[in-house]
């Protein structure tokens, strides 16, 4: 791990190429590019790819880290369980403690399984708990639409209309982003019919960043259990989710995690629950007692902390490229990233203001604390045919309707170079 690098600049940011490319010679992270395979156009250039909140490029390793395990299958069979050289029958424990590092959690309270909303499902067995007072979810309005979905489907599960029993924390009329005051009044007219409130830790769709120990506790003293989808936010900024509270919270791996597409999920239980056997919940043969699980016929031991959600034993080439990835992370050291992260978007936000264009509007929120890497950008007046037009010119951005580019400059592979190119691109096609 790269320990105690300085902060680079955080303002006085300059126009001109020079300056990106004196900032890149300056970023002690800079060489971690290079462990990443970059997608390149027809003609072998690199790509200036700002999709990392979409799907994470493929860290050179994980090939290897793949390999490994085929040729322990191949060598070995089953015995790859126990005589691997990452036995299969313990491989995610081995990504643990790195994952909890980026997550802020304690060990005990993480675990890698599934897929993403699976969990989230598998976590709303256990806190959703309604009554016939106090059934309601509470959302933000723009949230990912699968979250949405799942969360009406457990009001239909449980015999609830989820019209009815889903509440949506809107942003004002004419404003993008979700306000903390509108939040409290909907405690205030609501709290004791809520049971859940289940948030995007980091808006897919803006870029806000929620005050994640804030919302928690305006939940508890309501009575309400809390929840978060962090799938933006997981290896993008300091989620710190044991000393927010919040009862769970649930992740992918295949954005900013950098694990490959459609990869495993990540899971946390915050340790107040870790030991709470009466717990509703949905289990399998990996949450029980490691030191009995195979003897196959005793009854149900449930094993302490996050890994007593698990169901099935881990698919390990899945992990192999998890592993690849955090292990990557460890070396650059996370803490280390979110500063060089702060540089490369507050640079990215200044280049687009410079443009000083009355049709661009940055929807992210602009104080560093209440983003991630993301900055969405509004185009009016625009379409579709502006991001084919990028895409044409060798940037891959990610669009979302009605008229938002949504760019992600990732500080363990993008540059300031690539932030410049991407901006003179924006401003030659507008």
């Amino acid at each position: 791990m790269l320990d105690n690098l300085k902060p680079t600049i955080l303002s006085n940011y300059q126009l001109g190429l020079e300056f990106a490319q004196q900032q890149d010679q300056n970023d002690p992270l800079s060489e971690f590019r290079n462990q990443f395979h970059i997608p390149k156009d027809k003609d072998g250039n690199p790509l200036i790819y700002m999709t990392g909140n979409s799907l994470g490029l493929q860290p050179k390793i994980t090939k290897t880290y793949l390999v490994e395990e085929l040729e322990d299958w191949a060598n070995l069979g089953v015995e790859g369980h126990t005589e691997g050289k990452h036995p299969w029958l313990h491989y995610h424990e081995f990504l643990t403690d790195t994952m909890a590092t980026i997550v802020g959690a304690k060990p005990i309270e993480v675990v890698v399984m599934n897929s993403l909303t699976a969990n989230l499902h598998l976590m709303m067995v256990s806190f959703y708990k309604p009554t016939a007072k106090r059934y309601k979810i509470l959302i933000e309005a723009d949230a990912f639409p699968s979250d949405k979905y799942a969360v009406e489907s457990q009001l239909r599960h449980h015999g609830y209309d989820e019209k009815k029993g889903l509440i949506l924390w809107k942003a004002r009329d004419g404003e993008e982003l979700a306000n903390y005051d509108d939040l409290e009044a909907i405690f205030e007219e609501q709290g004791d019919e809520i049971a859940l409130v289940m948030i995007g830790g980091v808006n897919y769709y803006t870029g806000q960043f929620f005050d994640l120990k804030r919302i928690t506790q305006l939940g508890h003293v309501n009575g309400c259990m809390v929840g978060f989808d962090c799938a933006h936010g997981a290896g993008n900024v300091p989620l710190k989710l044991h000393e927010s509270g919040a009862d769970f919270a649930i992740w992918c791996t295949y954005k900013y995690l950098n694990s490959g597409p459609g990869s495993l999920s990540g899971a946390f239980v915050h340790e107040r629950h870790a030991h709470n056997k009466d717990l509703n919940r949905f289990t399998g043969w990996w949450s029980h007692n490691k030191e009995t699980r195979f003897k196959m016929r005793d009854e149900f031991d449930q094993l302490p902390g996050a890994e007593g959600w698990q169901l099935s034993n881990p698919p390990i080439l899945s992990m192999a490229a998890i592993r690849a990835s955090l292990d990557v992370f460890k070396k650059a050291g996370f803490e280390n990233l979110c500063k060089k992260s702060k540089h490369l978007t507050g640079y990215f936000e200044f280049l687009i203001n410079q443009l000083n264009n009355p049709n661009i509007k940055i929807i992210t929120p602009s104080n560093p604390k209440e983003r991630g890497c993301q900055l969405s950008i509004q185009v009016k007046q625009a379409d579709k045919s502006l991001h084919h037009k990028l895409t044409e010119a060798g940037v891959i951005t990610d669009w979302r309707e009605p008229d938002v580019i949504r760019c992600a400059p990732v500080p363990l592979y993008n540059s300031f170079q690539d932030i410049y190119y991407l901006v003179e691109r924006l401003k030659t096609i507008l």
